[in-house]
């Protein structure tokens, strides 16, 4: 009986379980390191949500407090036109600049601290201005704490 060379056959067996060994671990390493870099992504989005929502109600809180402000402005600006529609007054307190040249030996003019009622419709102009000024202050107010708070 011939004898057969085993050795040959064993190193391409072993050979080849070595390649195919490798070729596993190299696609098993890969895998690893995808999985690794999408739960990675997965949670730096599941952070940006969060924070998004956080920062979502931060300004819906914002809103409420400027429409709550914005709103009460409006009431009292309104309650104001029907008491001056009513047959109320506007009244300005204030002092007249003295003129660089007076003349002491006049005894006409106007004194200070005076109280001055201004006309139907120059107190309705006087409401309308105070109206766009507290609104100006409040939209102010609402994009200063916007920018402090949201943006820094």
């Amino acid at each position: 009986m011939s004898k057969i060379n085993l050795t040959p056959i064993f190193i391409i067996i072993i050979a080849a379980l070595a390649f195919l060994t490798d070729r596993y671990h190299s696609n098993a390493t890969e895998y690893k390191k995808q999985r690794d870099d999408k739960v990675n992504e997965l949670n730096m989005a599941n952070a940006t949500i969060t924070d998004m929502t956080s920062r979502q109600r931060d300004v819906a809180k914002l809103d409420a407090k400027y429409t709550k402000e914005l709103a009460d402005a409006k009431a009292e600006n309104d309650a104001l036109q029907r008491k001056l529609d009513n047959g109320g007054r506007v009244l300005v307190k204030g002092k007249c600049p003295v003129p660089a040249t007076t003349e002491t030996a006049s005894t006409s003019g106007v004194g200070d601290d005076a109280t001055v009622e201004l006309s139907p419709i120059a107190g309705r102009n006087v409401l309308s201005i105070r109206s766009g000024i507290k609104q100006d202050q409040s939209a102010l107010m609402v994009l200063q704490s916007y920018i402090r708070n949201q943006c820094q």
